[in-house]
């Protein structure tokens, strides 16, 4: 009893004392702002906080120096010159009535993950889960997770901290952030911070922002940190959208979502990559899921954006969420590395379609994202081809690949008119291309995709 009664005291002094200092206008920081935390390279730093109105504040990084006096509201902020990934360690004082000293600071890059449950699926819960967690001691990647909050306006703070990523730290956190981060760490050489706001069953409307009006995920997830520079984020949601059937209005819905996040960090340049969610035999509506798949790739369109195609990573068709999240998150940063950091010797995307002639009774089909030719994964022949004529009625289709193009024909339809592939809700098509990456779903009619080249 004697030791309860001392950890009483301690806390309930500790907690008088954290009183009087803030009834004092200490000088405070958003908990995105901390000791461990990596800052966003090669970009102006913000940092912001609270204390007494006109109190003046001072941020000190090396030989950078900002001052400020804290406006009427009792906020205050100061941007510091962008910085270089050198690798060293950074010590950040804020001063004011008191110091604040941030320690174990990194210069690297940025990324933010979000959207539903396969966004949020924790390592742990993943293929080979217990030897990725083991490996995971890596004191350059810093995680930050954000707690499930909603709310009626946009929130200042959030309870989270940056973490070291240890093997103690990792297993609890978003799967595909981590290897997509893990990836980017190792072929850039520079410190990644990872931020992660997700939320399972979510559909995407409560993260976006549209006229004029932010939803209550945004609000609670988002909106406390859009002052934090970063260089992207990775999206992995849209399972919620098509049970609700939104088909390809959800086109729309990712225009919103990407445009309102870009103006709210004020950067129009932030990259957004995204998951073409799997094939599922659950509740899906027959023809949902392929008409959310071509809103997807026509979402493409948009400048910055990428696609990772996952028909292929499916190891349970009744389940929702595919367990191999690794492959996932490596295709996430192929785009990244490519299109964010010039890494141009790198194919990375699998073949997206791109146009059809007829040629008699067979259709040729171009595709974007090629490598050095298409093939079949499981060497057997392509499967989840159907075309149909003019009386619209798809029959399975013989496809053959013809070099970097695909030649679809069936005895039954003379003049094609429309071709489909991986066209239903538990597809498992086998085109891939000379890298390893598969097709994405389509079918030729009015098709609305882009490509991403």
């Amino acid at each position: 009893m004697k030791s309860v009664r001392l950890l009483c005291v301690g806390f309930c002094a500790a907690l008088i004392s954290c009183t009087a200092a803030n009834s004092r206008g200490d000088v405070k920081l958003p908990t995105v702002l901390d000791s461990h935390m990596v800052l966003q390279r090669n970009a102006p730093l913000h940092f912001w906080g609270w204390a007494d109105a006109g109190e003046k504040v001072t941020v000190t990084m090396g030989d950078a120096v900002a001052k400020t006096e804290t406006g009427s509201d009792g906020t205050w902020k100061v941007t510091l010159p962008a910085q270089k990934a050198d690798g060293k360690a950074r010590t950040i004082t804020i001063a004011g009535k008191n110091t604040l000293e941030l320690t174990d600071v990194l210069v690297g890059e940025v990324w933010i993950g979000s959207g539903q449950s396969n966004m949020e699926w924790a390592l742990s819960s993943t293929q080979d889960s217990a030897k990725a967690i083991a490996a995971a001691d890596h004191p350059t990647i810093r995680l930050f997770h954000v707690p499930k909050v909603q709310s009626k306006e946009p929130a200042t703070d959030i309870k989270a901290d940056w973490k070291l990523c240890t093997p103690q730290n990792i297993p609890r956190f978003s799967a595909v952030l981590y290897y997509f981060g893990l990836q980017l760490q190792k072929e850039l050489n520079v410190p990644v911070g990872l931020i992660n706001s997700s939320w399972g069953g979510s559909p995407i409307e409560p993260w976006t922002i549209a006229n004029g009006t932010s939803g209550g995920m945004y609000n609670g997830m988002i909106a406390p940190i859009i002052q934090y520079p970063a260089q992207g984020v990775i999206w992995y949601q849209g399972e919620t959208n098509v049970l609700q059937k939104n088909g390809l209005a959800y086109e729309g819905k990712m225009k919103d979502l990407i445009e309102g996040w870009r103006r709210a960090f004020g950067n129009p340049d932030l990259a957004f990559y995204f998951v073409q969610i799997a094939p599922w035999s659950g509740h899906y509506e027959e023809g949902e899921l392929p008409k959310l798949w071509e809103a997807q790739v026509a979402t493409l369109k948009l400048p910055g954006t990428g696609m990772a195609v996952t028909t292929d990573l499916v190891d349970n068709i009744a389940d929702i969420h595919p367990r191999n999240k690794l492959d996932v998150g490596n295709r996430l940063a192929l785009w990244a590395l490519v299109k964010t950091y010039a890494k141009e010797e790198m194919t990375y995307s699998g073949p997206l379609y791109k146009s059809m002639a007829v040629e008699g009774n067979k259709a040729r089909l171009s595709f974007a994202h090629v490598a050095e030719g298409l093939r079949s994964r499981d060497g057997k022949s392509l499967n989840e081809f159907q075309i149909a004529g003019a009386d619209g009625k798809f029959v399975d289709a013989k496809a053959v690949v013809d070099e970097k193009t695909v030649v679809v024909s069936a005895e039954a339809v003379k003049r094609p008119q429309t071709v489909r592939f991986g066209w239903r809700k538990i597809t498992n098509p086998n085109l891939i291309n000379s890298a390893g990456l598969p097709a994405s779903p389509f079918q030729t009619d009015n098709w609305q995709g882009g490509t991403g080249e």
